[in-house]
């Protein structure tokens, strides 16, 4: 039976926190991953690289060439610590870098695809992170800017029928529900209006990049392309776990938004 593929993509603000690794969210995402290996073809896209250089060189991170250099750090230490969460699942990890230049290249998509195929093919979890030693604000034409943006675009030319996205923002709300305890979360969005798409993003955490609009953005680009995506709580796993046990057959879920088409 071919089993559907997903995209689970783990935000900066989930994996750090007081400027260390979180080793103890970092075992949750490994053994819900493991729990539905079986089911899905997970790939898994995970920030948290230049949070991990930071734990070992404390560079000023405002300055881009310091965090392209954390990034370079911390990325092995983040591999290795995948691998050995893994290893106890019986689940190899691999590791893929990319940068938007490399899904504008007809060639370059193309050898991404086939080795992805590969890999999973053969139970191997691929991760994936943005290149961020290249791929920087500054050049625009080669970075994302964020791992929302890069995890939507692996979603689409992956061929993954899902992105789920694990965040501090547990859903997309009709107001702020920092400022508004009154805010109420959507079930299910269909559209994106412009002015949503426009607004300034609002990053909680120091390594993170994004915030909703970084979120909007991606679910923007999947709906466009006929695909899904859900948000939802990365603190709090029994929410995703719950959608992709019987939420995403039945409708029926606790915490979080669905971005779909409209049928």
């Amino acid at each position: 039976m071919l089993k559907e593929r997903i995209v689970i993509k783990v935000g900066s603000s989930i994996l750090v926190e007081n400027q260390l690794i979180n080793m103890q969210r970092m075992q949750a995402l490994a053994e819900l991953i493991a729990s539905f290996s079986e089911k899905y073809e997970i790939i898994l896209v995970s920030s948290g690289a230049v949070a991990a250089g930071y734990t070992r060189l404390s560079l000023d991170k405002s300055d881009l060439t310091n965090k392209q250099v954390l990034a370079s750090i911390g990325q092995p230490l983040l591999m290795e610590l995948y691998a050995e969460l893994f290893k106890k699942y019986n689940i190899i990890t691999s590791q893929i870098l990319l940068t938007a230049y490399d899904f504008d290249s007809r060639k370059h998509t193309q050898n991404a695809q086939n080795a992805m195929e590969v890999l999973l093919k053969n139970g191997v979890l691929p991760i994936v992170n943005e290149n961020d030693v290249i791929a920087t604000g500054e050049l625009k034409y080669l970075g994302f800017g964020d791992n929302d943006q890069l995890s939507a675009y692996v979603t689409h030319y992956f061929n993954a029928s899902l992105l789920v996205i694990l965040s501090d923002i547990d859903g997309y709300y009709n107001d702020n529900p920092h400022t508004n305890k009154n805010a109420k979360m959507y079930k299910t969005i269909h559209k994106i209006s412009k002015e949503e798409l426009e607004a300034n993003a609002t990053p909680h955490n120091q390594f993170a990049t994004g915030g909703i609009v970084t979120k909007l953005k991606a679910a923007n680009f999947l709906l466009e392309n006929n695909k899904k995506m859900f948000l939802t709580s990365g603190y709090e796993l029994e929410f995703v776990r719950e959608f992709l046990q019987v939420g995403i057959k039945s409708g029926e879920w606790s915490k979080g938004t669905l971005f779909a088409p409209l049928k």
